[in-house]
């Protein structure tokens, strides 16, 4: 047998135990977590994972593109991130001719690496409570308002303070719902270079099938390097940068794991609302999400075909529809999860008990006895502004129509553009042209086209009337309520359909061009109507339920004083940790917490969903020898 030519990285997933459950500040380890952890089986101190006194875990961890975690594993700034999370540089550097999503990409020499403008990573120096400095002069007596405007003053004072050198930054996160304050002080690196990259065919193993399920069988990585000026300082891409030596980096065991091993995640997590009433919770899973969904679906449908039929369009398309399903498939195991694990049930139980414990206590009975029927009666108004609010986001936000990606875009040119006295500098002009250079490169006019046609029939039949533009509603009249019709004029009309022409440019007035383009009027009209009638109520609503929620969060801290509380997660350095353990998600079913090479030969074989096509040839005739005649 041949040896494989490619060294596969496997990435082995565990299931872990709730007794660490949660989302930790670094910072607050020793205090809140250090011995439990240490009971699980942790050979670390809190000092070894956060110190601002020696090199430590933290400083090995990175913010990816803000957008996702990377972990430094080398002395010379060689960062490890998941596949997913590089999809973009790694979609936006391949062509026909160099396809390294299909084949995959290994720079043999430091010089062979690959620049991504605008990609960055970020190390947290270090983490302070400024909560006493953000709420100075703060009472519960102000409105919701002014208690902002004097948070954002105070916060304004604390960065303004904390910053020591040029090349630092200073960002505050409220946390508990705006009851507490973090500061992170970070320092950013603009330089960072793709280095390796498996094929789809095993980086996207399973893709939309497996994605967010046990068990995975994918190996979800790609690697980088972060590069800096000569003095290891943060710096601007340049032929000239060197690898960063970075304070700490991850050294790589190849021991493996076993269940009843300590483990932990070291990362940026997104956002999380764990501690939402049940209105909210039931308003997500059984109406929002089915709207999000079913929009993605349309929009996943025409690009998957077009993705099959055409290899050009797969290269296109790849990163884009690898982010509108990943959220898609996120929302499905999220409202599915939420009715198979009694999750409303439960957190109907925990209110009821947290009514029952306000009502014993008078202090607390006048203070938060209303707070939960308050917050039910807001949700209940919110709904039906919440629902349009979906549907037009999602159509109008550039995820799924392309069209409005490019109309939003514009209309902030144009605003732009007339700030600055009718007249756009060189740097200005230069930002258009490469807005609409990236984005004709990866766009198909008549796959967005079909897009808009399907989601345009949504827009108009599921949207309430009086949160439909006026404007809109006359032209699909015009069209005989014929959708293709519509969408072939609203296309074949406009400049900004067509970007190859948009690229040379609009002669005379820029607001003239831009304001006067048929597809521009008509998807403005459905994003001012909805600013002004769907989402300022929403706003208006959502203000006060935020207000409300504040309250909440403070309530159940002072009610259930003897829980240990841990903040939401809000895409801030945060650790969770448990024991390597196997799960059993229904009767008869056991998920064990590794997987093997074997598993993915099992679902090749059995060549169902996007797993068949997922596996490249060499690989099972060389990674998984034949056997038995197979």
């Amino acid at each position: 047998m041949k040896r494989f030519s490619i060294i596969l990285v496997l990435l082995l997933f565990t299931l872990a135990t709730r007794a660490g459950e949660g989302m930790w500040l670094p910072l607050l380890l020793q205090q809140l977590n250090e011995a439990e952890m240490q009971g699980m089986g942790m050979k670390m101190k809190a000092e070894d994972i956060y110190s601002i006194n020696k090199g430590s875990l933290k400083d090995a961890i990175v913010h990816f593109g803000g957008f996702c975690t990377g972990e430094i594993i080398s002395g010379q700034g060689l960062l490890l991130t998941n596949h997913h999370c590089g999809y973009g540089q790694i979609q936006s550097h391949s062509t026909l001719e160099k396809n390294y999503l299909q084949n995959g990409f290994w720079a043999k020499t430091l010089k062979d690496e690959l620049p991504n403008p605008g990609l960055f990573a970020t190390f947290i120096v270090r983490i302070e409570d400024v909560t006493a400095a953000a709420l100075q002069g703060v009472t519960e007596a102000m409105n919701p308002r002014d208690r902002q405007s004097q948070i954002d003053k105070n916060l304004d004072l604390i960065r303004k303070s904390a910053i020591k050198e040029s090349y630092e930054e200073a960002m505050i996160r409220p946390f508990f719902k705006g009851n507490q304050y973090f500061m992170f002080i970070t320092e950013t690196y603009r330089d960072v270079r793709l280095v390796g990259t498996p094929p789809d065919a095993i980086g996207k193993f399973g893709a939309d099938t497996d994605n967010w399920v046990w068990p995975r069988h994918t190996g979800d990585f790609s690697l980088f390097r972060v590069y800096a000026g000569k003095d290891n300082k943060p710096a601007e891409y340049s032929p000239d940068n060197v690898p960063l030596k970075p304070r700490h980096f991850l050294p790589i065991s190849m021991d493996g794991i076993s269940e009843g091993d300590f483990t932990m995640v070291f990362g940026f997590p997104g956002r999380t609302d764990e501690y939402l009433p049940g209105a909210a919770v039931a308003m997500q899973a059984d109406v929002l999400n089915p709207i999000r969904i079913g929009i993605r679906d349309i929009s996943l449908e025409i690009i998957g075909e077009a993705m099959r039929t055409d290899p050009a369009a797969r290269i296109q398309y790849a990163s884009k529809q690898a982010r509108i399903a990943n959220s898609w498939k996120k929302w499905i195991g999220e409202s599915q999860g939420i009715h198979a694990t009694g999750a409303l049930l439960k957190k109907q139980q925990y209110e009821q008990s947290f009514q029952n414990r306000v009502m014993s206590n008078a202090s607390w009975k006048t203070a938060y006895g209303n707070l939960l029927s308050e917050l039910e009666a807001l949700y209940q108004q919110l709904e039906p502004y919440a629902k349009s609010r979906e549907y037009i986001s999602e159509i109008t936000g550039g995820s799924n129509i392309e069209l409005f990606q490019i109309v939003n875009t514009m209309q902030r040119f144009l605003t732009m553009y007339k700030n600055s006295g009718n007249s756009l500098n060189t740097k200005q002009q230069e930002q258009i042209s490469r807005f609409v250079e990236n984005f004709a490169k990866d766009y198909r006019k008549e796959v967005d086209q079909q897009i808009f046609a399907r989601l345009m029939e949504v827009y108009f039949n599921k949207v309430k009337p009086e949160h439909l533009s006026q404007f809109a509603m006359d032209q699909i009249t015009f069209a005989g309520k014929n959708y293709d019709a519509l969408a072939q004029t609203v296309y074949e009309k406009s400049l900004l359909a067509n970007p190859a022409l948009l690229k040379s440019g609009f002669t005379g007035d820029f607001a003239a061009g831009i304001e006067g383009d048929y597809a521009f009027q008509f998807c403005r009209s459905i994003v001012e109507h909805y600013e002004k009638n769907v989402l300022a109520t929403y706003n208006e609503l959502q203000a006060k339920i935020e207000e409300l929620q504040r309250k909440y969060m403070k309530a159940q801290m002072d009610v259930f004083a003897d829980k240990r509380f841990y903040p939401d997660a809000n895409g801030t350095l945060r650790v969770t940790y448990g024991q390597v353990a196997s799960y059993q998600p229904r009767d008869a079913v056991k998920y064990t917490p590794v997987t093997y090479l074997s598993g993915v030969m099992e679902k090749y074989k059995a060549g169902f969903g996007d797993r068949a096509e997922c596996v490249p040839h060499n690989a099972t005739r060389h990674v998984y020898p034949r056997r038995n005649g197979d």
